[in-house]
């Protein structure tokens, strides 16, 4: 059964993540994102995506209950198709507007940001706080990040590993507006409909040109320094940082649902 599935409704789908452990990256859930926003991406009835998720969270990140003890060959494939699939969302052409019910940090703080309109359920956190595991941000992402956050937050926001919430994410770039969890979905389907109900020709064109900077420097440098990000995974410290982030995961019991 897939952990990713999606619905449509005059012409706008409700792309949900509803996989076990809080939505919690990991190759399946990787693959079935990949595969649904392919799938959107070709159904010429698709006017936008809505892309939210089932149970409390957003996602929480990468799964490090199964990626921690993982080897270097498997981390390095894992690698490949999350940022496949990232770079997929980022290049998607048509509106795609993602629906933050839930907390959204690190790697789902990531997805986020591929898309072009941010709405965070008010009291929801999102952040970047890899560094606080001993982690670089990957290329891709701090290309990303880059295009996406003022200029002047940008050290803020990668460096420190903050999490923010309400105004203060938005004041960051990380989201572009908060909203009260009463009719929370159906007013990012509003948002989504605002951008869906614009030519879409133009709509791809345009986005295409405001993003080409950030993808054909993820095109040309992506594989090498990928290779830089498993240098910091692998490392001693960040290895140790791990086994207390899991130990502690261990603790809480299932995340999410």
């Amino acid at each position: 059964m897939s952990s990713v599935t999606w619905t449509t409704h005059d012409g706008l789908a409700i792309l949900r993540m509803e996989r076990d452990h809080g939505n919690a990256i990991d190759a399946s859930l990787t693959r079935d994102l990949h595969a649904a926003i392919r799938e959107t991406a070709k159904d010429p009835s698709v006017r936008g995506v809505l892309w939210t998720a089932g149970g409390k969270l957003f996602c929480p990140g990468l799964d490090l209950l199964d990626l921690a003890d993982r080897d270097r060959a498997y981390l390095a494939e894992f690698l490949r198709e999350f940022h496949g699939c990232l770079l997929d969302l980022y290049t998607y052409p048509k509106p795609l507007v993602v629906a933050l019910a839930g907390h959204a940090l690190a790697g789902g703080c990531i997805l986020a940001l591929s898309s072009d309109w941010r709405v965070l359920q008010r009291g929801a956190l999102v952040g970047l706080n890899e560094i606080r595991a001993g982690l670089p941000l990957p290329f891709d992402v701090a290309e990303i990040l880059r295009a996406s956050l003022p200029q002047h937050r940008l050290e803020e926001v990668a460096l420190l590993g903050r999490n923010y919430t309400n105004d203060e994410a938005v004041a960051t770039g990380l989201v572009h507006e908060v909203h009260d969890p009463a009719g929370f979905e159906a007013y990012c389907l509003a948002r989504l409909e605002g951008f869906a109900s614009r030519d879409l020709g133009a709509f791809a064109r345009t986005k295409l040109y405001l993003r080409s900077a950030a993808v054909e420097r993820i095109q040309a440098q992506g594989a090498v320094r990928d290779e830089e990000f498993l240098d910091g995974w692998f490392s001693e410290s960040a290895r140790r940082r791990m086994r207390e982030i899991v130990a502690e995961l261990r603790s809480r019991g299932p995340l999410g649902r």
